[in-house]
């Protein structure tokens, strides 16, 4: 494997863990699809953890924007998937701090009480998987709102699709980019007009 793992070796990291599973799956939303991406099963196991996070690392470390603030950044993720990465990536950018913001409605994230945040403090917003995109920008905007620096937005999986929100101009850095077939329901969904038995997603 490369110092910065490529998009096969990363998928490969995910079937091996568990993290991606194929087969008939039914998404809380109601959709269907083929594939399930599950990331907080891949960060469970230390050693592929810490590949991923210091292959993203090495990515970040190639920006040369972001690599003139180091190791004096903080890594920010939103609660609970991307606190595995944010503290893997804080460890090898050696960065100086690392926190997270939680969902108190689901439209709004928070800090904790008494988190503070500093003017001009350089910011790496960091998550396990960008699908839409929404609570990426949810707290990128949070962290401008009390003044911060967001240099750059990082994830292992970089998943878009119809719904995905424009990230720009801030740089997205990703690991893997993968895109699969989702059905809108039953009736749409060939597996189940093939009879193939489908699993319900819990979340």
């Amino acid at each position: 494997m490369e110092l910065i793992p490529n998009n096969e070796e990363v998928l490969n990291i995910l079937r091996k863990t568990g993290a991606l599973k194929e087969g008939h799956f039914v998404l809380p939303s109601g959709r269907h699809t083929d594939h399930l991406l599950q990331m907080p099963l891949a960060m469970r196991y230390y050693r592929e953890a810490k590949t991923l996070s210091v292959g993203l690392s090495r990515l970040l470390r190639s920006d040369p924007e972001i690599a003139r603030h180091l190791p004096n950044v903080s890594i920010v993720s939103p609660a609970t998937g991307g606190i595995p990465v944010a503290y893997g990536l804080g460890e090898a950018l050696r960065a100086s701090q690392i926190y997270w913001a939680e969902r108190v409605d689901k439209t709004r994230l928070e800090f904790r009480q008494f988190m503070e945040v500093h003017e001009n403090e350089q910011c790496i917003v960091v998550d396990d998987i960008l699908r839409t995109g929404h609570m990426l920008s949810q707290l990128r905007d949070l962290l401008l709102s009390r003044g911060a620096k967001v240099l750059a937005l990082a994830v292992i999986v970089y998943q878009p699709n119809v719904e995905t929100v424009d990230l720009s101009p801030l740089p997205v850095y990703s690991l893997a980019r993968v895109q699969y077939t989702y059905w809108e329901n039953e009736e749409a969904c060939p597996l189940c007009k093939k009879g193939v038995a489908a699993v319900s997603v819990k979340v």
